[in-house]
């Protein structure tokens, strides 16, 4: 059994940790949650974990092996730090870290310590992203060319309220580390990277935009968001030399979450036939096909499967620290001059 404590008792580990987790009673068991005013806390309690408002009464706990780090990005380097001193397995919400130092210090902590510390990158279990993979392995599209990824919103509300510049709470940190982790997982270190990283409402204003191109010999990799897209880009557009492949829609585990639509039920997450992807190409006799592709099932319960496999059977981290650090140097040198 793997034992977890939580650091934070809000969305995060409400919407996206919690459900997963109970889920695989026979594997993993939340324990304690450290909640700085649980009397203000807006999520019900879940049965059978203790909450704490002490966060010596959570680390001192001998049978807490892992703790996850869910709290507002600007605290992730501190409690790290604190997770490692305590002789804990440590997990950390996306963004890992403010800078490359920052993450170069807790993962050089961690191996000083004989520890595992990892980024929470559920979003390698994303349905649409797993269905992309499904497709260029089938090699239909032939040799790739271009990869274009949209993680769109329209909430100019957001932007619009914001009258300073933070970089942990810039749009590139918040949202380029769900999509440059599936680059990074999938296609490794680029050859090149050029970057477009704007505030559209003016400078000393939240970073709302980017388009980030990363190069891997004849493929370019386009990640791309935008606050002010009223009607949303496919997640998805992939191009080779025999054919290209589209996928309209994001993964829908986020969507059924923020509807209380758990993963209790056998339809959470999965496409309707009407959101599968379309796939045109010509085949090897020069035949023109044109089909749609079932996705892939996403899980972001498969997170914490390998993160057992890691802790409970030595098996390698999903997320290796060399991984994050090339994130975190990426997101570092993408949102540099804005101020």
């Amino acid at each position: 059994m793997l034992t977890i404590g939580f650091i934070g008792n809000g969305k995060s580990a409400n919407r996206y940790h919690m459900p997963f987790i109970l889920q695989r009673p026979d594997k993993i068991k939340v324990k304690k949650i450290y909640t700085r005013h649980h009397a203000t806390d807006k999520w019900d309690e879940v049965p059978g974990v203790i909450y704490t408002e002490s966060l010596d009464d959570l680390l001192n706990d001998e049978d807490i092996q892992v703790v996850v780090i869910s709290t507002p990005s600007a605290f992730h380097y501190d409690y790290a730090k604190k997770v490692l001193n305590a002789n804990k397995h440590c997990v950390v919400e996306k963004p890992f870290a403010d800078t490359y130092e920052q993450a170069k210090e807790i993962f050089d902590l961690a191996k000083e310590k004989g520890l595992i510390v990892e980024c929470y990158q559920n979003r390698r279990f994303d349905s649409d992203f797993l269905t992309v993979q499904k497709v260029i392995e089938s090699g239909k599209l032939g040799d790739l060319l271009e990869l274009e990824m949209h993680f769109d919103y329209y909430r100019p509300e957001v932007p619009e309220s914001v009258h300073e510049f933070s970089t942990i709470n810039s749009y590139l940190y918040g949202h380029g580390c769900h999509t440059l982790d599936q680059v990074i997982s999938y296609f490794g270190k680029p050859d090149d990277i050029h970057y477009d990283v704007r505030q559209l409402l003016g400078e000393g204003r939240m970073n709302d935009y980017f388009d980030l191109d990363l190069y891997y010999g004849t493929l370019k990799v386009s990640v791309k968001s935008s606050y002010f897209r009223i009607k949303e880009r496919p997640s998805f557009v992939v191009y080779g030399k025999k054919g290209m492949f589209v996928k309209a829609k994001k993964d829908k585990q986020e969507e059924h979450l923020k509807l209380f639509y758990m993963p209790t039920h056998d339809d959470f997450g999965v496409d309707l036939p009407s959101e599968y992807g379309t796939l045109t190409y010509y085949d090897d006799e020069g035949h023109y096909h044109e089909e749609k592709v079932v996705s892939v099932n996403g899980d972001y319960g498969r997170y914490y499967d390998a993160l057992y496999e890691t802790i409970i059977n030595h098996a390698k981290p999903l997320v290796t620290p060399e991984q994050t650090l090339l994130q975190i140097e990426i997101l570092e040198k993408g949102i540099q001059g804005l101020k």
